[in-house]
């Protein structure tokens, strides 16, 4: 299929790409693709889920792994100002959510498909000439980061693709997704955070200036700073659309704000179908990725009424019925589809002379022209002080927009819809109308699919929509008395190495004027920061087990979510470990010394140190390099009782102990059994320049003189076999190279 995709492809940048940078800004009305070419490297699928519970009979619900390291080569010029760029390389990773619904009783039995990926993908572009690109005027406030943000979101949530396979189908119901609810973050305190600010060049151990991070999906929210608190209060409440479950997570990175890069002080992830079961929790959760902390959540999972019988009871569980202001928590989720407007004025002037701006109409005077081209229409969408503007649609009267907004109503008693069409081009108003929301309430099921008259525009102009009104609920569950339960918290799977090091996210607070209404803060995009790439869709299970077959082990490591050590790459950079056997090359000159003294005279076998058995597997999914450490065989005897060995792990070059793996101590054996699974926090790119730094060690005592190396073994990881996985025994040696693979 990939030269028709390229095809596709080719045929989308040219038709569709093109004419909308033209027309987006003056200065780039000279913008042309010169070549498209996506290369013949294909898109590869590393793996894929199929979900069976929490689904509807009628859909089925895949997710993807995708993987796409492109040699492409895309040249584009603006001859206005003879400048030329392009694209040499595009890597694209991440999981893409794939809904084949409605499923029909004729062939091809599916009426469409839906793609979208449920968080960012990690996008890398390898540029040439954006520095010419990013110096057109207009272009130059933006930059490498921002244009990856602009690409990506366009593929996230509430984004997606959606391909009609029957001409049956309501394409429109398909793009008129209802949120499976709205997930209420009450981001409470912290407790025993760790203190990052130091003193006198790191002698005096200091506090933290903490602040929050919060996402579900692209929705991203920043908690206000606390100075200088270990024990910080926020007590800040934020509400989120949740779309897709399962899939979607509840993710939390805390981060000690500092004048250069901010100091990671913890994460968490938590499950948000235990969210949807238990509707309502309230409880202290513990940092993963850091020694110590702990996080006070209240999370409410609110589900959609298409009724309004609840909605006075909701709007004093609020404080909404007493004031009419726009902002404070939220009674209701309005969900509008912008489908299409008929008839707008060609002649701005004749409808709206007001609403044109004195600059154009001079212009227009002055070249004796009439301003009676097609407009580039566009509609600004409001609800109090919440705005939202759709894309431009360029030389026409009779623009389709097919696109999706939602807004968060504080009372729909008193708020409006405000819609504005306007003109881009002339930069002046083509009609508008209020709508105001109690007129929802009174239609059946909340809901208005019509085509509105729009004032101040032409006497047959109207713009075609379909509203949607859900009363935001808390169902409270039925619980026995002696009912307990604790989130389950997933695994982080992100590696901080992929945080930007320079993350200072220019997120806005959330303003609490009052703290009995705390309002919730604005989902906006993370732009100044490259987020996680993998879906983290597994549920976790609660006592994982590894497979007794150990042969076909590494094809069973996909499929399960294992409750493992976590990583501690943290950003600063600590000293490396005492402990660490590279740092004491003494170490294998002991190993050389007692392998002269074991074979004394005799020829000892090919394995003199004997072997280690590895599982090792990268999975894009978690974003993580999977180690099984199974077991040894015939390691050399440390003392006449044998040996204690242990297997210690680095990859290379992190040397730092909180980038060290260990296993537990097997006592007086030289064949142990460890069975244990390890994972490092790192892309798969990123993993292939890594080197897999394994020592068996043997444990004394402390201070013990039995301490030592029994054998090491180091594992260049550029392997393109590395996303299927092996299990493999390695021969030891006394310092790790020439590793020579026994079976």
């Amino acid at each position: 299929m990939w030269p028709f995709i390229c095809q596709f492809i080719e045929k989308l940048f040219r038709e569709t790409i093109e004419p909308a940078v033209r027309g987006a800004n003056n200065h780039l009305s000279t913008f042309s693709f010169t070549k498209i070419d996506i290369g013949h490297q294909p898109l590869r699928i590393n793996g894929v889920k199929v979900y069976t519970e929490n689904v509807d009979k009628r859909q089925i619900i895949l997710d993807l792994q995708i993987s796409f390291v492109g040699n492409c080569e895309i040249d584009l010029e603006i001859k206005r100002y003879f400048c030329r760029a392009g694209v040499k390389s595009i890597q694209i990773h991440g999981t893409m959510r794939v809904i084949l619904e409605p499923l029909i009783g004729d062939m091809p039995l599916i009426g469409a498909l839906s793609l979208f990926f449920l968080r960012k993908p990690l996008l890398e572009i390898n540029w040439t000439g954006l520095t010419n690109l990013l110096d057109v005027p207009g272009l130059n406030g933006l930059s490498d980061t921002i244009i990856l943000d602009i690409i990506s979101n366009y593929l996230v949530l509430p984004n997606r693709i959606t391909v009609p396979l029957v001409s049956e189908v309501q394409i429109a119901q398909l793009r008129f997704p209802i949120p499976k609810g709205v997930l209420r973050i009450h981001f409470i305190e912290a407790q025993d955070l760790e203190g990052k600010d130091t003193y006198l060049k790191g002698i005096v151990k200091g506090k933290s200036d903490p602040y929050g991070i919060i996402r579900v999906g692209n929705q991203i929210f920043q908690s206000k700073v606390i100075k200088e608190n270990l024990n910080p209060k926020w007590n800040e409440v934020y509400e989120a659309l949740v779309y897709e479950h399962p899939g979607q997570e509840l993710e939390i990175e805390l981060f000690d704000e500092d004048p250069d890069k901010d100091d990671f002080l913890g994460s968490l992830m938590i499950d948000l179908i235990e969210v949807e079961k238990e509707r309502l929790l309230d409880e202290w959760f513990t940092l993963d990725e850091v020694s110590k902390g702990k996080l006070h959540l209240k999370l409410e999972w609110l589900t959609l009424m298409p009724t309004a019988d609840n909605l006075d009871k909701v709007l004093t569980s609020i404080r909404a019925d007493k004031d009419q202001a726009n902002d404070g928590l939220s009674s209701a989720l309005l969900i509008l589809y912008l489908d299409s407007a008929r008839n707008l004025p060609n002649n701005p002037l004749e409808f709206n002379p007001d609403g044109l701006k004195k600059a154009a109409v001079q212009k227009a005077l002055k070249s004796g022209k009439k301003i009676n081209s097609n407009p580039n229409p566009l509609v600004l969408l409001s609800v109090g002080h919440k705005a939202q503007e759709s894309k431009i649609r360029y030389k026409t009267n009779e623009p389709v927009w097919e696109e999706n907004f939602t807004f968060f109503v504080h009372n729909p008693k008193r708020q409006d819809l405000e819609v504005e069409v306007r003109d881009e081009q002339h930069q002046c108003s083509l009609g508008n109308f209020k709508l105001p929301l109690s007129q929802l309430l009174e239609s059946e099921d909340l809901t208005m699919h019509q085509r509105f008259h729009l004032s101040n525009s032409g006497p047959n102009s109207t713009i075609n929509m379909k509203i949607a009104l859900r009363v935001l609920s808390l169902e409270k569950q039925a619980r026995s008395p002696d009912h307990q339960h604790s989130a389950q918290v997933k695994r982080p799977s992100v590696s901080k190495d992929a945080r930007k090091s320079s993350f200072k996210p220019q997120v806005p607070v959330s303003p609490t004027s009052d703290p009995n209404k705390p309002a919730p803060a604005s989902p906006v995009t993370d732009s100044d920061k490259k987020t996680d790439t993998a879906d983290k869709s597994q549920p976790p299970n609660a006592s994982p087990q590894w497979p007794t077959d150990l042969s076909r082990s590494s094809s069973s490591l996909h499929a399960s979510n294992f409750s493992c050590s976590p990583s501690h790459l943290s950003v600063k950079e600590p000293t490396p470990s005492i402990a660490s056997d590279i740092s004491l090359p003494i170490a294998t000159q002991e190993l050389r010394q007692r392998l002269r003294q074991l074979e004394n005279g005799t020829t000892l076998g090919q394995s003199p140190l004997g072997q280690i058995q590895l599982t090792i597997r990268h999975s894009s999914q978690r974003n993580k390099l999977i180690v099984v450490v199974h077991s040894c065989r015939n390691l050399i005897a440390f003392s006449e009782e044998g040996s204690d060995p242990y297997v210690r792990m680095y990859l290379l070059p992190d040397k730092r102990r909180s980038g060290r793996r260990k296993t537990h101590v097997s006592k007086k054996t030289l064949n142990p059994v460890f069975d244990q699974m390890f994972d490092f926090s790192v892309s798969l790119p990123e993993v292939q320049r890594r080197t897999l730094d394994v020592a068996v060690k043997n444990s004394g005592g402390f201070l013990s003189k039995d301490k030592g190396l029994l054998g090491k073994l180091l594992i260049p990881l550029a392997s393109e076999e590395l996303a299927k996985g092996w299990t493999q025994w390695y021969d030891l040696t006394e310092d790790g190279t020439r590793p020579q693979g026994a079976s």
